[in-house]
């Protein structure tokens, strides 16, 4: 608690997924100093609005979640718009935090970093090892420059910048739109539309309505890892409080399950009893996703918490609610 007294702290994509479960931890370890940046104000990707955000936040410490991100198709559609955006955020908000002497700055970068066939679990030390999963690697590698970066920073500067590796993330809030969102939920959403669709179809009707369906991309062989959101929050605030080390540090969960046992279980919450047909013409992405997360525990005490079916019905309870309400980005 006494870390956080008086520190002013910068979040960028504080409104967003990740960044408003990060502010609220903060909050409850009692920062009260906490600017979020809103992206109308401050395009993050130019350096005019990077001096400006820290002229108005004069931050003790920087935490940059800010980023432009999707599912697979997203990648596919804008690997240069992704590769830039990302680098020339990251890059500008550390230097401008290095030149202004702030304490503190916490990168996060991604798993699509890892080599496409690195052994499973990913380590630490295998983040060199070969090149990212094609359909994602100019954003992978655009994050891993902040690594590079906070490294040299430190070589050079003594810049105190360190780097963590989150899993993919879900849970309440997530981004369910169908152009950008990512696997789970956008087959939750997949679920409960054709589920109301079949509901739709016991009204009688003029003409019968075809049975419905769902299409998933791939094969359903490849494997991820999914770590819940509130769980990475707390392994942000953790690692911000306590580790101050140049190397790399994985955060998630430490458990992997097939993209096709993960659609069987979301329409068995969700209620769907329909069809799933694979489209095999569409990339699977990376073969295996599982971390090694021995080192987060080790360094500053974090290990998930949240079990998966149980955040899983949290982030489907979430979704059935906003879809009623409104209230969904």
């Amino acid at each position: 608690m006494n870390f956080w007294q008086n520190k002013r702290v910068l979040v960028t994509g504080g409104a967003g997924f990740l960044g408003s479960f990060v502010v609220k931890k903060l909050q409850e370890r009692g920062c009260k100093n906490i600017f979020v940046p809103k992206s109308k104000e401050y395009d993050l990707v130019h350096m005019k609005a990077v001096e400006r955000v820290y002229e108005d936040s004069k931050p003790d410490i920087v935490i940059h979640l800010a980023a432009r991100v999707g599912g697979i198709g997203a990648n596919r559609a804008n690997p240069g718009k992704f590769f830039y955006e990302n680098l020339m955020m990251g890059a500008q908000l550390m230097e401008v935090g290095r030149q202004t002497g702030i304490e503190k700055f916490v990168a996060l970068g991604t798993i699509c970093a890892y080599p496409k066939f690195t052994p499973v679990p990913f380590k630490e030390e295998n983040l060199w090892n070969g090149y990212p999963e094609e359909t994602n690697a100019p954003y992978g590698l655009a994050k891993k420059m902040l690594l590079v970066q906070a490294q040299a920073y430190r070589q050079q500067y003594g810049f105190n910048a360190i780097y963590l590796l989150p899993v993919n993330l879900y849970g309440p809030g997530d981004n369910f739109d169908p152009e950008s969102s990512h696997v789970i939920p956008a087959l939750i959403r997949k679920c409960i539309e054709a589920k109301a669709e079949a509901e739709q179809k016991r009204i009688p009707q003029p003409q019968p309505l075809p049975e419905p369906f769902i299409t998933v991309w791939g094969t359903g062989k490849a494997t991820r890892e999914f770590l819940y959101v509130e769980d990475c929050a707390e392994a942000i605030a953790l690692a911000t409080e306590r580790y101050n080390k140049p190397d790399p540090v994985n955060i998630g969960a430490g458990f992997e399950i097939s993209i096709k046992d993960l659609v069987e279980l979301i329409a068995k919450f969700t209620g769907f009893k329909g069809g799933i047909v694979w489209d095999n013409t569409k990339p699977d992405g990376q073969p295996r996703r599982m971390l090694d997360t021995s080192k987060a525990e080790r360094e500053f005490g974090f290990k998930a918490k949240t079990k998966f079916e149980e955040g899983l019905k949290k982030t489907i309870d979430w979704y059935i609610s906003s879809r009623k309400t409104g209230a969904m980005r």
